[in-house]
């Protein structure tokens, strides 16, 4: 009883720290990062905005580290994505940064729950994705990030544990931009994050499911609520006998659904700047601790899906982001 009244106390009291001087403090950090964030995406020169972008690391740094940030709502728009898991386990911040060429580069910072040490750890991401060669079967951490700017946190749960799946978007380069489904894991008493987990269902060796594609084209990845086609086996009686017989019915669920993908061109394959939708909606269903991949049938809505990659205006970001922060 005491336990539960103490865990009560802890839920409602850190809330309200965030009240008074420490809330000033924090919007203080998120003026002068909102100040960076126009530097980051106005600025002509690519010197001029790594260096905006670099103080505005460090100010991140420095927010993130004040007790009680956790319960802070950042108001950032669109040019910086905020999701923050429902036990407040964790908080995950990111955004790219466009260089002259075209390429770009993603930033971030992973808050987590350090139980052992009864606070939350910063953890800062490095955006390593040109130098992971096998991106769909690794395991990273912060230092090693495939970087992208998360749009979705799903949580998931089986017997007892909970899992969180990460859906992102980078702009790449020139050529070509891509969609991640990005588990994110922390092992029992451990606040680090870990990008990958084996939670693909017939698919021994991946971690993660990379969609890489042609810059012009517009490919679907959001987690939705769909039918699913279930196929049940009943005994029935036929002709004086028990014979077994499939009952097909449509179940409502949610799911992450996404465009298959092939080069528009035969013999392109493996150069994904050819890439574009087949026309097929394949999805990927959570069944006893692992997305299970299936044929999707059946939207129930139509929302105007990928509007949120219009072509560009200089400097500004390709996406639009609904933060649950």
């Amino acid at each position: 009883m005491r336990k539960a009244l103490y865990i009560l106390l802890i839920s409602v009291v850190l809330p309200l720290a965030m009240c008074g001087q420490n809330k000033e403090v924090m919007t203080m950090y998120q003026n002068q990062i909102q100040q960076m964030l126009e530097k980051v995406y106005g600025d002509p020169t690519d010197n001029q905005r790594y260096n905006a972008n670099e103080q505005m690391v460090q100010l991140f740094q420095e927010a993130l580290e004040q007790e009680g940030s956790i319960y802070f709502k950042w108001d950032l728009g669109n040019r910086v994505s905020v999701l923050t898991s429902s036990d407040k386990q964790f908080r995950i911040l990111t955004w790219p940064v466009v260089r002259d060429n075209g390429e770009y580069e993603c930033f971030g910072f992973v808050q987590s729950w350090n139980e052992k040490g009864k606070r939350f750890d910063v953890f800062q991401l490095y955006d390593k994705s040109d130098e992971v060669v096998t991106a769909e079967e690794s395991v990273l951490f912060p230092e090693s990030w495939f970087g992208c700017v998360y749009q979705t946190l799903i949580e998931t749960k089986h017997e007892g544990k909970t899992y969180y799946t990460l859906l992102g978007w980078t702009g790449v380069d020139n050529l070509t931009q891509r969609k991640v489904v990005e588990p994110i894991f922390f092992r029992p008493g451990q606040s680090k994050p870990q990008f990958g987990q084996a939670v693909f269902k017939k698919e021994k060796n991946q971690r993660r499911m990379v969609l890489e594609y042609s810059r012009n084209a517009m490919v679907n990845l959001v987690y939705d609520e769909q039918f699913n086609r279930v196929v049940e086996t009943k005994k029935v009686k036929k002709n004086g006998r028990m014979i077994n017989q499939q009952e097909v019915h449509n179940v409502k669920e949610k799911m992450i659904i996404f465009d298959e993908l092939a080069p528009a061109i035969a013999g392109m394959e493996g150069l994904y700047q050819y890439y574009v939708p087949t026309g097929t909606e394949v999805a990927y269903i959570f069944n006893g601790g692992k997305w299970e991949r299936h044929e999707a049938h059946g939207r129930l809505s139509n929302p105007k899906l990928n509007k949120e990659f219009a072509p560009l205006k200089k400097n500004d970001p390709a996406y639009k982001l609904k933060n649950n922060d």
